[in-house]
């Protein structure tokens, strides 16, 4: 027998450990289980999110106001998704549920209230920090009872395909509707801080009120509409290209008519389920 063949590393069987003998059966080895590509796409997104919020307040410390709040508009989207690909991966976990609420604190509460501080509102020391804390603290009051109201089996507005108060995401993007107007027209009026600083406690209010807002899901476009919607769509990707801040500026002004409407309706089909129940 050669050195070679004395050497355990030549060996086929030394890593396998002692024979087995008759009436024993083999023990497999663990294999070390690592984290899937499925449950870790839906939180990536999520970190994305967060971190283009947080990347907005960068932008507008150097006064970029533009990338700032396309860096916060960008996390909206990607928190529009990223609950959507969880439910598709079937990746739903409860890390998942905190991290979202914590990017959403963040980047749809903090970052608008300091980009329209930076903004229009430090003009106003007091009273602009005042309404800047208004709607980065609504916003977090507002995930807080969203959280708290998950495990909650009696919940009116959604079970009636309503939303309570407005949207974190929608709140940010109504916040900046000064912003835009000043982006497209370039009036000082719209920088007022003043103005400013009422239209942001006034949109703060608004996320933590328990007004019953219209859910995106619940608006399903009847079948003889449908091919003017997808023309609509067109026309509005075409429109946030070529006038971006008066796309947006109009955007935010029919959803806020909007609310009058999901209002009316949630009191129609309240009152069609008190008829019922009585």
């Amino acid at each position: 027998m050669t050195e070679q063949d004395d050497n355990p590393r030549n060996d086929p069987d030394a890593d396998i450990g002692p024979r087995i003998t008759h009436g024993e059966r083999p023990v497999p080895r663990r294999r070390a289980k690592g984290l899937t590509v499925r449950a870790v796409t839906p939180n990536a997104i999520t970190a994305a999110a967060l971190c283009l919020g947080l990347t907005g307040i960068r932008f507008a410390i150097s006064g970029d106001w533009r990338m700032a709040v396309l860096a916060v508009l960008m996390a909206g989207a990607l928190d529009g998704i990223d609950g959507r690909i969880a439910r598709l991966l079937k990746a739903q976990t409860r890390f998942g549920a905190e991290l979202d609420s914590l990017a959403d604190s963040l980047s749809f509460g903090v970052a608008p209230a300091l980009i329209l501080f930076l903004w229009s509102l430090q003009d106003l020391p007091r009273i602009g920090w005042f309404a800047s804390l208004a709607l980065a603290l609504c916003c977090m009051l507002r995930l807080a009872r969203f959280n708290a109201q998950i495990d909650m089996e009696e919940q009116p507005h959604k079970s009636a395909g309503f939303l309570t108060g407005v949207p974190a995401p929608v709140g940010a993007g109504l916040a900046f509707l000064p912003l835009y107007l000043w982006m497209a027209t370039g009036e000082p009026i719209f920088r007022e801080p003043v103005v400013v600083a009422v239209w942001v406690v006034l949109n703060a209010f608004l996320m933590i009120s328990n007004l019953a807002t219209i859910s995106w899901t619940s608006l399903k476009p009847g079948r003889t509409v449908r091919i003017e919607v997808i023309a609509l769509v067109g026309l509005l990707g075409a429109a946030l290209l070529l006038e971006p801040w008066l796309t947006l500026a109009t955007l935010c002004i029919g959803y806020l008519l909007l609310l009058p409407y999901g209002w009316l309706r949630y009191r129609k089909v309240k009152r069609l389920r008190a008829a019922a129940a009585s």
